[in-house]
Protein backbone atom coordinates (compact mmCIF):
# COMPACT_ATOMS: atom_id res chain seq x y z
CA UNK A 1 0.00 0.00 0.00
CA UNK A 2 1.80 3.40 0.99
CA UNK A 3 5.26 3.44 1.84
CA UNK A 4 5.08 5.74 5.37
CA UNK A 5 5.82 5.39 9.06
CA UNK A 6 2.90 3.34 10.83
CA UNK A 7 1.18 4.21 14.37
CA UNK A 8 -0.79 3.26 16.43
CA UNK A 9 -4.52 4.24 14.68
CA UNK A 10 -2.80 2.58 11.26
CA UNK A 11 -2.53 -0.74 13.05
CA UNK A 12 -5.43 -0.55 14.80
CA UNK A 13 -7.02 -0.58 11.53
CA UNK A 14 -4.91 -2.59 9.85
CA UNK A 15 -3.24 0.45 7.43
CA UNK A 16 0.64 -1.03 8.28
CA UNK A 17 2.69 -1.52 5.03
CA UNK A 18 2.62 -5.02 4.22
CA UNK A 19 4.20 -4.34 0.63
CA UNK A 20 1.05 -4.87 -1.16
CA UNK A 21 -0.95 -2.48 -3.43
CA UNK A 22 -4.46 -3.77 -2.15
CA UNK A 23 -6.43 -0.85 -0.04
CA UNK A 24 -6.98 -3.06 3.48
CA UNK A 25 -10.47 -1.34 3.90
CA UNK A 26 -11.89 -1.50 0.89
CA UNK A 27 -15.37 -2.88 1.59
CA UNK A 28 -15.57 -1.89 4.15
CA UNK A 29 -17.86 0.23 6.61
CA UNK A 30 -15.83 3.02 8.78
CA UNK A 31 -18.31 4.45 11.69
CA UNK A 32 -16.42 7.26 13.44
CA UNK A 33 -18.09 8.69 16.66
CA UNK A 34 -17.15 11.87 18.73
CA UNK A 35 -18.81 14.50 20.66
CA UNK A 36 -18.62 18.27 20.62
CA UNK A 37 -15.98 18.24 23.55
CA UNK A 38 -13.88 15.45 21.66
CA UNK A 39 -13.88 16.17 17.85
CA UNK A 40 -12.53 13.38 15.94
CA UNK A 41 -12.45 15.03 12.46
CA UNK A 42 -8.89 14.17 12.66
CA UNK A 43 -9.77 10.49 11.83
CA UNK A 44 -11.21 11.58 8.47
CA UNK A 45 -8.30 13.32 7.48
CA UNK A 46 -5.94 10.91 7.87
CA UNK A 47 -7.89 8.06 6.16
CA UNK A 48 -8.28 10.46 3.21
CA UNK A 49 -4.55 11.47 3.44
CA UNK A 50 -3.86 7.90 3.53
CA UNK A 51 -6.31 6.76 0.69
CA UNK A 52 -4.81 9.61 -1.29
CA UNK A 53 -0.71 8.54 -1.18
CA UNK A 54 0.94 9.57 -4.48
CA UNK A 55 1.62 5.19 -3.67
CA UNK A 56 -2.21 4.47 -3.32
CA UNK A 57 -4.28 4.28 -6.80
CA UNK A 58 -7.39 5.41 -4.70
CA UNK A 59 -9.94 7.76 -5.31
CA UNK A 60 -12.23 9.39 -2.88
CA UNK A 61 -15.60 11.18 -3.10
CA UNK A 62 -16.05 13.79 -0.20
CA UNK A 63 -19.86 14.36 0.79
CA UNK A 64 -19.35 17.76 3.08
CA UNK A 65 -22.03 18.53 5.14
CA UNK A 66 -20.48 20.68 7.88
CA UNK A 67 -17.14 22.97 6.01
CA UNK A 68 -16.31 24.19 2.58
CA UNK A 69 -13.77 23.05 0.53
CA UNK A 70 -11.19 26.10 1.67
CA UNK A 71 -11.16 24.99 5.40
CA UNK A 72 -10.12 21.29 4.23
CA UNK A 73 -7.92 22.22 1.60
CA UNK A 74 -6.17 24.39 4.41
CA UNK A 75 -6.62 21.90 6.71
CA UNK A 76 -4.83 19.36 4.21
CA UNK A 77 -1.93 21.53 3.23
CA UNK A 78 -1.18 21.46 6.99
CA UNK A 79 -0.96 17.54 6.59
CA UNK A 80 1.02 18.00 3.19
CA UNK A 81 -1.55 16.78 1.21
CA UNK A 82 -3.24 19.12 -1.75
CA UNK A 83 -6.68 18.51 -2.66
CA UNK A 84 -6.47 21.12 -5.65
CA UNK A 85 -3.64 19.06 -7.52
CA UNK A 86 -5.76 15.84 -6.67
CA UNK A 87 -8.97 17.16 -8.10
CA UNK A 88 -7.56 18.22 -11.02
CA UNK A 89 -5.88 14.76 -11.04
CA UNK A 90 -9.30 13.09 -10.55
CA UNK A 91 -8.47 11.42 -7.45
CA UNK A 92 -10.72 13.90 -5.10
CA UNK A 93 -14.13 14.84 -5.66
CA UNK A 94 -15.49 17.22 -3.14
CA UNK A 95 -19.77 17.28 -3.20
CA UNK A 96 -20.53 20.49 -1.23
CA UNK A 97 -23.99 20.07 0.58
CA UNK A 98 -23.83 23.13 2.74
CA UNK A 99 -26.66 24.58 1.35
CA UNK A 100 -28.80 21.24 1.14
CA UNK A 101 -31.71 20.61 2.60
CA UNK A 102 -33.72 17.41 1.94
CA UNK A 103 -37.48 18.32 3.39
CA UNK A 104 -39.34 15.90 5.30
CA UNK A 105 -42.08 14.13 3.25
CA UNK A 106 -39.83 14.27 0.25
CA UNK A 107 -36.65 11.22 0.25
CA UNK A 108 -35.74 12.93 -3.45
CA UNK A 109 -33.47 15.23 -2.47
CA UNK A 110 -30.80 12.05 -0.99
CA UNK A 111 -32.19 9.73 -3.65
CA UNK A 112 -30.70 12.52 -6.09
CA UNK A 113 -27.37 12.76 -4.34
CA UNK A 114 -27.07 9.21 -4.27
CA UNK A 115 -27.35 9.21 -7.46
CA UNK A 116 -24.36 12.07 -8.06
CA UNK A 117 -22.39 9.42 -6.59
CA UNK A 118 -23.19 6.19 -7.83
CA UNK A 119 -22.83 8.51 -11.32
CA UNK A 120 -19.42 9.39 -10.00
CA UNK A 121 -18.10 5.51 -8.97
CA UNK A 122 -19.94 4.07 -13.04
CA UNK A 123 -17.20 6.74 -14.81
CA UNK A 124 -14.31 5.72 -11.91
CA UNK A 125 -14.82 1.72 -12.53
CA UNK A 126 -15.19 2.35 -16.35
CA UNK A 127 -11.95 3.77 -16.02
CA UNK A 128 -10.86 1.08 -14.43
CA UNK A 129 -10.32 2.65 -10.66
CA UNK A 130 -11.58 0.19 -8.66
CA UNK A 131 -9.95 1.82 -5.01
CA UNK A 132 -12.93 4.33 -4.24
CA UNK A 133 -13.66 6.12 -0.53
CA UNK A 134 -16.83 7.40 -0.01
CA UNK A 135 -16.60 9.94 2.75
CA UNK A 136 -19.40 11.99 4.57
CA UNK A 137 -18.19 14.28 7.28
CA UNK A 138 -21.30 15.04 8.74
CA UNK A 139 -24.47 12.60 9.58
CA UNK A 140 -26.05 14.66 12.20
CA UNK A 141 -25.90 17.25 9.35
CA UNK A 142 -27.55 15.05 7.17
CA UNK A 143 -30.08 14.12 9.76
CA UNK A 144 -30.96 18.20 10.46
CA UNK A 145 -30.93 18.47 6.76
CA UNK A 146 -33.93 16.21 6.41
CA UNK A 147 -35.72 17.46 8.88
CA UNK A 148 -34.78 14.64 11.20
CA UNK A 149 -36.22 12.21 8.84
CA UNK A 150 -33.69 9.43 10.33
CA UNK A 151 -35.43 6.89 8.09
CA UNK A 152 -33.95 9.14 5.16
CA UNK A 153 -30.71 9.11 6.23
CA UNK A 154 -30.60 5.41 6.97
CA UNK A 155 -31.95 4.39 3.49
CA UNK A 156 -29.06 6.88 1.74
CA UNK A 157 -26.65 4.94 4.01
CA UNK A 158 -28.21 1.91 2.64
CA UNK A 159 -27.97 2.36 -1.19
CA UNK A 160 -24.20 3.63 -0.23
CA UNK A 161 -23.53 0.01 1.44
CA UNK A 162 -24.52 -1.48 -1.71
CA UNK A 163 -21.58 0.22 -3.46
CA UNK A 164 -19.27 -1.31 -0.55
CA UNK A 165 -20.69 -4.84 -1.18
CA UNK A 166 -20.70 -4.79 -5.30
CA UNK A 167 -17.79 -3.13 -6.18
CA UNK A 168 -15.48 -2.91 -3.01
CA UNK A 169 -16.04 0.71 -2.40
CA UNK A 170 -15.11 1.97 1.54
CA UNK A 171 -17.79 4.11 2.95
CA UNK A 172 -16.17 6.27 5.99
CA UNK A 173 -18.81 8.58 8.24
CA UNK A 174 -18.82 10.77 11.52
CA UNK A 175 -21.32 11.09 13.91
CA UNK A 176 -22.06 12.82 16.69
CA UNK A 177 -23.05 10.67 19.43
CA UNK A 178 -23.60 13.47 21.96
CA UNK A 179 -26.75 14.91 20.37
CA UNK A 180 -28.38 11.75 21.46
CA UNK A 181 -27.72 12.17 24.96
CA UNK A 182 -30.36 11.84 27.83
CA UNK A 183 -32.69 9.61 25.31
CA UNK A 184 -33.29 6.35 24.00
CA UNK A 185 -30.18 5.30 21.27
CA UNK A 186 -32.13 6.07 17.44
CA UNK A 187 -32.59 3.68 15.45
CA UNK A 188 -30.15 5.19 13.27
CA UNK A 189 -27.20 4.72 15.86
CA UNK A 190 -27.98 1.54 16.23
CA UNK A 191 -28.05 0.56 12.58
CA UNK A 192 -25.13 2.10 11.74
CA UNK A 193 -23.00 0.52 14.67
CA UNK A 194 -24.17 -2.89 13.20
CA UNK A 195 -23.32 -1.72 9.60
CA UNK A 196 -19.99 -0.86 10.42
CA UNK A 197 -16.97 -3.23 10.02
CA UNK A 198 -14.71 -0.44 12.17
CA UNK A 199 -16.03 1.79 14.57
CA UNK A 200 -14.40 4.50 16.00
CA UNK A 201 -15.26 6.10 19.08
CA UNK A 202 -13.32 9.42 19.88
CA UNK A 203 -13.78 10.60 23.99
CA UNK A 204 -12.80 12.32 26.79
CA UNK A 205 -10.10 11.05 29.41
CA UNK A 206 -11.50 9.16 32.31
CA UNK A 207 -9.54 10.86 34.20
CA UNK A 208 -10.53 14.28 32.60
CA UNK A 209 -8.80 16.91 31.39
CA UNK A 210 -5.13 16.85 30.82
CA UNK A 211 -2.16 19.58 29.17
CA UNK A 212 -1.32 17.11 26.59
CA UNK A 213 -3.66 14.21 26.25
CA UNK A 214 -6.89 15.30 23.84
CA UNK A 215 -8.80 12.19 24.12
CA UNK A 216 -9.13 8.70 23.89
CA UNK A 217 -9.95 6.40 20.77
CA UNK A 218 -11.22 2.97 20.68
CA UNK A 219 -11.31 0.96 17.65
CA UNK A 220 -13.20 -2.35 17.50
CA UNK A 221 -12.25 -3.41 14.23
CA UNK A 222 -14.66 -6.61 13.06
CA UNK A 223 -13.29 -9.01 10.94
CA UNK A 224 -9.68 -8.64 11.38
CA UNK A 225 -7.40 -11.08 9.26
CA UNK A 226 -4.97 -12.93 11.28
CA UNK A 227 -2.64 -13.75 8.81
CA UNK A 228 -3.27 -17.27 8.99
CA UNK A 229 -6.84 -17.51 6.70
CA UNK A 230 -9.13 -16.74 9.53
CA UNK A 231 -10.74 -13.19 10.50
CA UNK A 232 -11.23 -11.78 14.56
CA UNK A 233 -12.84 -8.66 15.81
CA UNK A 234 -9.46 -6.66 17.18
CA UNK A 235 -10.13 -3.51 20.13
CA UNK A 236 -7.77 -0.98 20.41
CA UNK A 237 -7.81 1.84 22.88
CA UNK A 238 -4.83 4.64 22.93
CA UNK A 239 -4.81 8.06 23.39
CA UNK A 240 -3.87 11.05 21.27
CA UNK A 241 -2.50 14.44 20.94
CA UNK A 242 -4.10 16.80 17.91
CA UNK A 243 -1.18 19.01 16.88
CA UNK A 244 -0.68 21.50 14.05
CA UNK A 245 0.08 18.86 11.34
CA UNK A 246 -0.68 16.26 12.59
CA UNK A 247 -1.94 13.65 15.68
CA UNK A 248 0.12 12.12 17.84
CA UNK A 249 -0.90 8.52 19.06
CA UNK A 250 0.39 6.88 22.50
CA UNK A 251 -0.55 3.88 24.89
CA UNK A 252 -2.44 4.84 28.07
CA UNK A 253 -0.06 5.31 30.81
CA UNK A 254 3.04 6.00 28.94
CA UNK A 255 3.08 9.09 29.86
CA UNK A 256 3.06 10.60 33.33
Amino acid sequence: MNQRASNLLDEALGLVDDGSKAWPLSGRVVLVEDSVETSAAFVLHHLVKCALSPHSSNVVVFLALSQPFSHYDRVFRKLGCNLGAQSENNRFFFLDMLMSEFPDGDEGGLVALYGKIEKVVSSLLQENKKCITIVVDDLSLMEAAANGSSNYVLDFLHYCHTLTSAFGCTLVALNHEDIYLGMERPALILQLEYLADILMKAEPLATGLATDVHGQLTVLNRGMWDGQGSSRNRICNFHFRVKENGVEYFSPGSRA
